[in-house]
């Protein structure tokens, strides 16, 4: 499992986890989305809380997630991302790990200054057509404005305006202070310096995984 605050790397070093384990990463909001999609009863159930715009509740998160991991393709392990939120399904997954016999191996957590978080998200661009993602600090296009992919616009969403990202930073560290005790107290934690540049931020990801996880 990776945390940490938004724009801190997730994604990024998910990315190359999954290519060198070869197993799936697995986040809320695409099980959410693709239950919803399907009309699914579980995802009948998410949707109507979401239309109503109130949060899913943690047993129809977890229920979700026992119908995901039960998938052919995380039998051989896999990442979490943006699960749990919370203490009441952080202590959910323990049991529906313990069920299948599983454990998780390592929690990273990815720490990054706040200033820099800032900087990253409001430098933030997507393209709307194929949701690339760029960056003007480090990934601009080559084209001011211009997707490189397929030659739409380039925008920066509202949730990346300065406001915003300070709120969603409140957010995180409100929601995610209990996790990081947690799982620190279970020995399963480990901080990385997400402050670094890509490679040495990995090599020290690659260093807490160390075999961890490995089949």
């Amino acid at each position: 499992m990776l945390i940490g605050a938004p724009g801190c790397g997730k994604g990024t070093h998910s990315a190359w986890i999954v290519e060198a384990r070869g197993i799936p990463q697995i986040s809320t909001g695409d099980i959410l989305r693709a239950a919803v999609a399907a009309g699914a009863p579980l995802g009948r159930e998410a949707k109507g809380h979401m239309d109503a715009g109130r949060l899913v509740p943690d047993d129809l998160i977890l229920g979700l997630m026992r119908e995901r991991l039960a998938r052919p393709d995380a039998g051989q392990g896999f990442i979490l991302d943006g699960f749990p939120r919370t203490i009441p399904q952080a202590e959910g997954l323990d049991r529906l790990l313990e069920e299948r016999g599983e454990k998780l191996d390592k929690v990273v957590k990815i720490e990054v200054a706040r200033d820099e978080l800032v900087r990253r998200l409001t430098s933030r661009r997507v393209c709307p057509g194929c949701n690339a993602v760029y960056n003007l600090s480090f990934r601009p296009p080559r084209a001011e404005g211009v997707c490189d992919a397929c030659g739409g616009p380039v925008v920066q969403r509202d949730d990346d305006t300065e406001t915003t990202v300070l709120r969603r930073l409140e957010v995180y560290e409100a929601q995610t202070a209990p996790l990081v005790r947690y799982y620190e107290a279970r020995g399963l934690l480990g901080v990385a310096d997400g402050n670094q540049g890509y490679a040495e931020a990995r090599a020290q990801i690659e260093r807490l995984l160390g075999a961890a996880g490995d089949r």
